[in-house]
């Protein structure tokens, strides 16, 4: 069966403006992935942690992550976004990161027609608090399951769209 992963029109899928899904509302403590053979919403897990994600959480479709999966993306909005929406997000930075051993970058984004957050263009416009709850958030949330993850630097906008683009190649490559 496809899913949007695989189906998605390519215009819709570029460096400086995507379209995401969303696997995971902010706020909840729940780990939703694309069940990629069905294109179906899958529980993964509930997180051990007392922590909850910080924003929406999902990926870019018809791209290939170093890890093997699509690329990870964190939108931050004024509002949850449901598991299962598509969103119309423009990237304003790229938190690079280490899970297990595997590169496994987030892309952060907003949604140009959030009225809180469409005039930011550059993670350095928000709070520097934003950014370390971010990292805080993915430093810990795997820490009672036994995996590390270490988060690195937080780049800007040119840095995101470079690494969108890359995964936008792989993809193209593997497919």
């Amino acid at each position: 069966m496809a899913n949007i992963v695989d189906t998605m029109s390519k215009d819709r899928v570029k460096p400086e403006e995507f379209t995401a899904f969303i696997e995971i509302s902010k706020g909840s403590k729940m780990k939703y992935e694309l069940d990629e053979e069905t294109g179906l919403i899958a529980v993964d897990r509930i997180l051990s942690t007392s922590t909850a994600y910080p924003w929406n959480y999902g990926l870019i479709p018809l791209t290939v992550a170093p890890d093997g999966d699509p690329l990870d993306v964190l939108v931050i909005s004024s509002e949850p976004i449901i598991p299962g929406a598509l969103a119309k997000c423009r990237p304003i930075g790229i938190m690079r990161m280490v899970d297990s051993g595997d590169q496994d970058d987030k892309v952060l984004a907003v949604l140009p027609k959030d009225p809180m957050y469409k005039e930011y263009t550059d993670i350095a416009q928000l709070s520097k608090h934003l950014g370390e709850e971010i990292q805080h958030f993915f430093n810990v949330y795997k820490a009672l399951e036994g995996k590390k993850t270490e988060t690195g630097a937080i780049e800007g906008p040119e840095a995101a769209k470079q690494t969108i683009q890359a995964c936008m190649d792989a993809y193209a490559k593997k497919h």
